[in-house]
């Protein structure tokens, strides 16, 4: 799957998005979304979006008012969080890269055991 099918597969949905990702590590993080992934030129979303890791143990990083950076999607990546120069969970249009990083819109750990990673398996669900 690549970004385009997926922001293709998202037309007409509107609901939150619960995107979960295990990496080339076995490590399991990912993010909820307040709104569907889509284009954008800007961030979007509202402070419901959250990033959440697994590793080393289960936690959650909610957003801390900082900012408005919740999500940003273009043809070549998919971000969640910014500030300071740096994106909390950025996808690449292939969805087989990524990166994490501290961020001031959660004030999240690195998600992963490294900030650079390799997708294994990626799941996303809509709500109803």
């Amino acid at each position: 799957m690549s970004l385009k099918t997926l922001y293709r597969s998202m037309t007409g949905v509107d609901t939150p998005m619960l995107l979960v990702i295990k990496d080339s590590d076995g490590q399991l993080f990912g993010a909820l979304a307040s709104e569907p992934f889509k284009v954008s030129d800007c961030f979007y979303g509202t402070g419901e979006t959250f990033l959440f890791t697994f590793y080393p143990e289960f936690k959650i990083f909610k957003w801390t008012g900082d900012n408005m950076f919740f999500i940003k999607g273009d043809m070549d990546s998919l971000a969640f969080g910014g500030g300071g120069g740096e994106i909390g969970l950025w996808l690449d249009g292939d969805l087989y890269h990524g990166r994490s990083h501290a961020c001031k819109t959660f004030d999240n750990c690195i998600l992963s055991k490294k900030e650079d990673f390799y997708v294994q398996d990626i799941e996303i669900w809509a709500f109803e």
